[in-house]
Order: structure tokens, then C-alpha cells, then sequence
């Protein structure tokens, strides 16, 4: 397993891997690093965690690293679908359930409500939660049309007033949806979501970004190049104090 490539574009650390799992292994590895660093400072530390095929090798990479309190964690996701059940597997809390909720021993595990009847409310709510209780970490990826959660580029909003809210789904986020293999059909993705607003995801000390995978070369080659802006909301992530982007050969092979 081999890095292929550093670069930086303004403050965005980008980190080529020839591997998926080298990518995930690596960014594992210094997620690790800043929690140890921080529960040195704090007494229990926030973070907040995509659920997505691109973070399974990076979930599976961060459950195997020593040394971690994980007793001090407190756990978020940063999206969820409105209106499926709530034990369907589709479900975001269900995935990270899977991925690392269930497999770690967190101090708290903080879901969103994916059976709230009334979705404004329960944005309210959860964004009361995570301003209460502001994150040090993030660990997230990039949807193929550039989104970062679920702000699709139709309703980001770099300066958004509101922690989380309610959104439109547009045709090639929830398309990417079926080619992750979670859902059979288009008709069967939900058109409305819960998601974290972009300054709520950049507001963290650390971000850590894994994106793998030729269905994201473009994302990845239009948020390291292309114009910074809500037409790609992972651009964002160019004026963080401390994001890096993890991509494998596939998903950053426009950079290299």
C-alpha cells in the first residue's frame, strides 16, 4: 500500500492512496492521532460521522486503533432520510449502528429521529443538540454531484443560520443512493432528508473527508479545482483551518 500523492489546495490537506483500504487505514490513523490529542485536553470530546459505503473502510480501519478512550466519545451523525422506518436498513443511524456505534463503547450515541412524525421539529431539536454540544471532529465524505451531508447544491448554503433542517433531495444524489446498492430503484430513495448545514460541518477543529471510488472522480476533481461555491459544496472545505481529503486511485486520479 502506497500514498501516491500530497497536495494541498489553500487550506485543504489532499491525500492520493493507490488502495481503499490504504485511504481508509491512513485516515484512520490520524483521526486517531487528533482524538488522543484532544481527550489530552478534554475530558470527553464530540464528533460527527457520515454513513456511506466510501466510509466503510475508514469505520473499519478506526474500530482496530489502539489507545482510544472511546468511553469519552460522544457520538452524531450528519443526516438522516425522512419518512422510512425505523428499522430500515437504508437508515443512516442504522448503517453507523453497524459501522462503529455498536462495535465501540461511546460515552453517548445521538441519533436523529428518522421516525419524527414532524421533520422541522426534529431539525430543531437536533441542532439545539449539536450547538449545545458544539463537535471536534468530523469525519465525512463527498456525494457524486459535490454534496457534503445532504446539502445538495440547490440548497447549500455557506452561511446558513440554521444547525440542521429539512431538505429536497435532487435526482443525482438520491440516483447515487441506488448505485451505492442501498436502494433498488430511484422510486424507492426518499425525496426528503434531515441534514447538518454546511457551517455546522465546518464548524469542527478537525475534518477528515474519505472519498474512493471512480463514481466520485469528478467531485473530488471539482472541489480541489473548480470555483469555491455552493454549485459544489464541498468546496468548503478549502477554507478550513485543519480538513484533509483522503481519495483512492479511482476518485483522485484527475490530481495525479
Amino acid at each position: 500500500m502506497a500514498l501516491l500523492k500530497e497536495l494541498k489546495c489553500e487550506n485543504l490537506a489532499v491525500e492520493i492512496h493507490d488502495t481503499r483500504a490504504a485511504m481508509g487505514a491512513a485516515a484512520a490513523a490520524d483521526c486517531a492521532a487528533a482524538m488522543k490529542k484532544l481527550l489530552a485536553e478534554k475530558a470527553e470530546i464530540n464528533m460527527i460521522f457520515a454513513a456511506a459505503p466510501s466510509q466503510n473502510e475508514f469505520l473499519d480501519s478506526l474500530c482496530a486503533e489502539e489507545g482510544l478512550d472511546w468511553t469519552r466519545v460522544n457520538a452524531y451523525h450528519m443526516d438522516e432520510y425522512v419518512g422510512l422506518a425505523a428499522d430500515a436498513p437504508q437508515g443512516f443511524g442504522q448503517f453507523l449502528k453497524r459501522g462503529i456505534f455498536d462495535r465501540l463503547p461511546f460515552k453517548s450515541v445521538n441519533y436523529i429521529d428518522i421516525t419524527a412524525t414532524d421533520a422541522e421539529a426534529e431539525a430543531a431539536r437536533y441542532g439545539k443538540l449539536l450547538t449545545e454540544n458544539p463537535a471536534d471532529i468530523v469525519c465525512m465524505g463527498i456525494g457524486e454531484n459535490g454534496h457534503i451531508a445532504f446539502n445538495d447544491p440547490h440548497v447549500a448554503d455557506f452561511n446558513d443560520k440554521l444547525a440542521c433542517k429539512k431538505v429536497d433531495l435532487d435526482e443525482k444524489c438520491r440516483q447515487q443512493q441506488v448505485n451505492d446498492g442501498c436502494f433498488a430503484t430511484i422510486d424507492d430513495v426518499p425525496k426528503y432528508a434531515l441534514s447538518l448545514t454546511i457551517p455546522t460541518l465546518m464548524a469542527p477543529r478537525h475534518v477528515f473527508c474519505m472519498v474512493p471510488g471512480a463514481t466520485k472522480t469528478w467531485a473530488v476533481t471539482r472541489t480541489v479545482t473548480g470555483e469555491v461555491g455552493e454549485a459544489c459544496p464541498a468546496t468548503a472545505l478549502r477554507s478550513h483551518a485543519d480538513a484533509t481529503l483522503y481519495c483512492d486511485a479511482d476518485s483522485g486520479k484527475d490530481l495525479l
